[in-house]
């Protein structure tokens, strides 16, 4: 564990001070104009931070020396400090607890394969869906979090990466928006973020929308609404169960827009976009593991979406104190062949970060 300083006398709780990454192509220009500077100077403050990776004026050697302070305090405050840095899996899996400018705490995780370096973020800190097995939900809603402080999360594993920190220098290839919060509640700041994602420098990140993967407990107009958005990402619905009456009570959210009207609109995304819909699902012991209910999604996932849909089989990460549980591997393994026999394509998620609390909501909840 790397322990690093903490931030104290934070200011009242509230959206972060206006950020660089917060503004489009020409909220920069306008930017730079407020504080005397030519035109050119927003493209190449963009390449900094998108492509050079750094919100650090002394860095930044090429503008006048006379003007970096003010640039700094003016257009890249300091949105996120690390409070520490936990490691395991061999350190290929890293989990950062991030104070912010108003004492609010939020994680992001960082998994390194083989194939592919992907870091898991936060859309909110804190989250109001109270699914009553997740850390985060157990833990409520602190607010909103801000597009700069979403995209900062990306620009800070990216340099990670990038300068050795987390093993061999690599490069960052794929974000899933499935750490604290429900990211559809947050919905214009996460478009916003995802459009600086996978734009290409200078505007972005240069990050592929099909390696972005946006997650939500089921807001079908939502839903609706980012398939018309034209972004391409993947979208990833957390079911965790099939039928109404258990998912009232496992996605409280449910009880606003069924399961029916959640793969309608899965259905929706889907044949807008082209893209097969990941079904999340959480296996916890006794509670969702059923046979009947591995042959009932099938059913209706085949019925909603066809072959535009897979499962992803999450085996539950337990809270300290919770009753909630992970599936034996047999139940486990007979619930994927049941799924697969109605012809939907079903996997069991690579586990990581489980001895680091990586279930996203515990570090957090540790450190409050």
């Amino acid at each position: 564990m790397t322990s690093l300083p903490l931030v104290f006398d934070a200011p009242k709780r509230g959206m972060p001070p206006k950020h660089f990454a917060d503004l489009d192509a020409q909220g920069r220009i306008d930017a730079v104009a407020e504080l005397g500077l030519p035109k050119f100077r927003a493209n190449q403050l963009a390449k900094h931070y998108f492509a050079r990776l750094t919100a650090d004026v002394d860095e930044m050697t090429d503008l006048p020396a006379g003007k970096r302070d003010e640039v700094g305090e003016k257009l890249f405050p300091t949105l996120m400090t690390p409070v520490r840095h936990i490691s395991c899996d061999d350190d290929s899996t890293r989990k950062t607890l991030w104070r912010l400018h108003d004492g609010t705490l939020l994680e992001s995780v960082l998994m390194r394969y083989p194939e592919r370096n992907t870091l898991c973020i936060s859309s909110q800190a804190g989250c109001g869906m109270a699914c009553p097995f997740c850390a985060t939900g157990q833990g409520g809603l602190d607010r909103n979090l801000s597009t700069g402080e979403i995209v900062d999360q990306v620009r800070a594993a990216a340099r990670a990466l990038r300068d050795g920190e987390v093993g061999e220098p690599g490069r960052l290839s794929n974000i899933v928006f499935m750490g604290m919060g429900e990211p559809l509640a947050n919905y214009k700041r996460v478009v916003d973020a995802v459009r600086k994602i996978t734009s290409p420098a200078p505007d972005g990140f240069g990050i592929s929308a099909r390696s972005v993967t946006v997650s939500t407990v089921g807001l079908a107009p939502a839903i609706r609404r980012l398939a018309d958005e034209g972004l391409s990402v993947t979208l990833a619905v957390s079911l965790h169960t099939p039928d109404d009456e258990l998912r009232d009570t496992l996605v409280p959210v449910n009880n606003r827009w069924s399961v029916s009207e959640v793969l309608e609109a899965a259905r929706y995304y889907a044949d807008q976009t082209g893209r097969r819909v990941s079904i999340e699902y959480a296996l916890i012991r006794d509670v969702n593991d059923q046979p009947w209910r591995a042959d009932l999604l099938g059913r209706k996932l085949r019925a909603a979406l066809g072959s535009l849909v897979h499962v992803n089989l999450i085996p539950l990460n337990p809270t300290p104190g919770s009753e909630w549980d992970a599936s034996p591997k047999p139940v486990e393994a007979e619930f994927v062949r049941r799924v697969r026999e109605h012809g939907v394509s079903c996997t069991v998620r690579d586990t990581r970060g489980q001895e680091i609390a990586a279930a996203c909501g515990q570090l957090a909840a540790e450190e409050k």
